[in-house]
């Protein structure tokens, strides 16, 4: 097997790992100049034909990371479930418990 068969079974390997709408989140880039800092979760939009994974972070970057290079994770089902509540108890107002505000009229 040629470079070429090789570098593309392994971008198809990974378009197959992280389809778009896949929560990942980063652990380390190798860039040092890197805009996303470590912890930064973001949502696959697409694998390029090198097996480039380009996520739109939450930070509103969109550098692409490196299989093999950068270190990152899927996020578990029962994290996903838990960012979801947390966006849903923002959107609807619902007050932190742990937050010590208080409202008062």
């Amino acid at each position: 097997m040629n470079e070429y068969e090789r570098q593309r079974r392994m971008a198809e390997s990974t378009k197959k790992l992280y389809p778009p709408g896949t929560r990942i989140e980063l652990i380390g880039m190798k860039n040092p100049y890197a805009p996303v800092t470590s912890g930064t979760r973001g949502t696959v939009k697409f694998v390029d034909s090198m097996g480039t994974i380009f996520p739109e972070w939450d930070n509103n970057r969109t550098i692409g990371i490196v299989p093999g290079e950068d270190s990152f994770r899927k996020l578990t089902q029962e994290e996903i479930k838990a960012e979801n509540q947390s966006k849903s108890e923002v959107e609807n107002g619902t007050p932190d418990e742990d937050s010590g505000m208080t409202m008062g009229m």
